[in-house]
């Protein structure tokens, strides 16, 4: 008759490592705390990320479950993996330089996953290796797919009106029925919907399924199910409304209605993917003599050296962990006295480009800028040109050069309406210029042309011109790491004119005579710091 072997009680080499463990959690905390209290901030206000809340939670509670098969191991420190935990605590500096939070708040997460195999050892990782993996569902991630899904459910929305035999206009993200005006808004994309789904059908899955074909599959289909549901919510809502004569699914109602919708869908999704639960393994059982309760006790027991690799180890990640501040707080003391912005922008311009009246002209919505200059310029032809630049010196939350909230037109303008998007190079006295290129719909007026603006912007960062996103956040890391400071500039330069390769036309030929003037006054006003 065999006999469950008892759980051997914890070891003087766990208390040790858990102790060790405790306090470089507690360490990283002190120390990341901004980082930390800024990510938790974010779970608080945005309902995007509110599930966040439940993961620390989550993730203890799956490893409780797991505590017979951790008491049978014993910690063993990995110094190996300094590396690694230096290699995050370098990304958490460059994004904190640039104020990437996604990135500094995933470096941070992932320092404190690491450190459990670093600390405790790879086989105890192992054992937990999800509920690791599940923390980094608390860090809030995924507003990037905002832009593509609103596209998407646009795209999918008047696709679907036009098959139900109801006439669509559309511009950009905004479209018109016989019966109203709707738009794609943030709230509509169905971002929410997505990441929340992808975590409890993470959950689920590691759960009720033990092979990882069909937990890969299962995970696959939490992402698929909630776009699509979106797509027909976003669809649903329009025909209720059209049939209602706007009555039903307006104003709040249709959030309500979209929450309503998206949990019927997930509860179904479960209860499909419940019929496919895999049972979880029986435990194996050893006898007191057998060679299975031998090996289990043998694992149980402290491995000579443990103990005194500990010391080091924790000393090494001490050293990880300082190591960022530091930098970080000389590189604040080289720029704690930069001078405050002066920037105007010239009366004329070469080529015969003059200032002209610009009230009540078309302005960029950028957040926070040390300054923003802006000015209209005409030629001797007529042609007129629109100049914009925001310049940022001594970024933090709310002014930032690089952000999502910084648009040319932000989706519930009511004056402007961005209806195409794209990139393009031009030629410049030292290479290639780089832009990011936008077409924006005027609204229309009884009886007055509608204006159609194109737009070119690029980023100036430190002597270079970049238009990608990631380009001038790694730049602007690299010149904060030289002393240069954190200067950068956006600048939109617009032509209104119906063709687009006339506007195409007007924009080259400006930036030619011209870019080089723009680029000798940033160059003034980030020397003047």
């Amino acid at each position: 008759m065999s006999a469950v072997l008892p759980l051997p009680a914890i070891s003087i080499g766990w208390r040790t490592a858990l102790v060790t463990w405790c306090l470089f959690a507690l360490l990283l905390t002190v120390l990341y705390f901004d980082t930390a209290a800024a990510m938790v901030g974010i779970w608080n206000r945005s309902e995007t990320f509110a599930h966040a809340f439940l993961v620390p939670p989550i993730a203890l509670w799956l490893i409780w479950r797991r505590r017979d098969e951790l008491a049978a191991l014993q910690p063993q420190p990995q110094p190996w993996m300094l590396p690694l935990l230096a290699a995050f605590a370098g990304l958490w500096l460059m994004a904190d330089l640039v104020l990437v939070n996604a990135a500094s708040q995933f470096a941070f997460v992932a320092m404190l996953v690491l450190s459990v195999p670093a600390l405790l050892g790879l086989r105890v990782a192992h054992v937990i290796l999800f509920p690791l993996l599940f923390l980094f569902f608390a860090v809030p991630i995924g507003e990037f797919m905002t832009d593509p899904m609103m596209r998407w459910t646009a795209d999918f929305t008047v696709a679907a009106l036009r098959l139900s035999g109801i006439p669509v206009y559309r511009e950009g993200l905004q479209f018109v029925i016989p019966s109203g005006n709707w738009s794609v808004v943030e709230a509509c994309s169905g971002v929410r919907y997505l990441i929340a789904s992808f975590m409890v059908g993470t959950l689920f899955a590691y759960l009720n399924y033990q092979t990882w074909q069909r937990r890969a599959m299962f995970m696959l289909v939490s992402i698929l199910v909630p776009i699509v549901a979106n797509w027909l919510r976003a669809y649903g809502i329009v025909m209720l409304g059209h049939h209602s004569g706007n009555t039903l699914a307006v104003g709040a109602d249709h959030l309500v209605y979209g929450w309503a919708f998206f949990g019927i869908v997930i509860f179904i999704m479960f209860m499909i993917g419940a019929r496919w639960s895999e049972p979880d393994p029986v435990p194996i059982k050893a006898g007191p003599d057998s060679a299975g309760a031998a090996g289990f006790a043998a694992r149980a027991q402290p491995k000579p050296g443990s103990k005194r690799g500990l010391a080091p180890m924790a000393a090494g990640l001490l050293a990880v962990l300082l190591a960022p501040h530091a930098l970080l707080w000389g590189l604040q003391q080289i720029e704690r006295d930069a001078a405050p912005v002066a920037l105007t922008l010239p009366a004329s311009l070469d080529g015969g480009w003059r200032q002209i009246d610009a009230s009540g002209s078309f302005a960029p919505a950028f957040e926070g800028p040390a300054v923003a200059v802006q000015s209209r310029y005409a030629d001797a032809s007529g042609a007129t040109v629109g100049v914009y630049i925001a310049y940022y010196r001594a970024q933090g939350d709310g002014r930032k050069l690089v952000s999502s909230v910084n648009q040319l037109a932000r989706s519930e303008d009511s004056q402007w309406n961005q209806v195409a998007s794209g990139a393009l190079a031009t030629r410049a006295a030292d290479g290639v210029q780089p832009w990011r290129t936008a077409v924006l719909l005027g609204r229309a007026q009884d009886g007055a042309r509608r204006q159609q603006l194109t737009a070119w912007r690029s980023y100036w960062i430190d002597g270079r011109w970049v238009a990608s996103d990631v380009q001038a956040k790694l730049f602007g890391a690299l010149a904060r790491l030289r002393g240069r400071g954190d200067d950068g500039a956006a600048v939109v330069i617009w032509v209104d004119a119906d063709s687009r390769d006339e506007a195409r036309a007007q924009l080259e030929r400006f930036t030619q005579q011209n870019l080089g003037s723009l680029q000798t006054l940033l160059a003034a006003t980030h020397q003047a710091r």
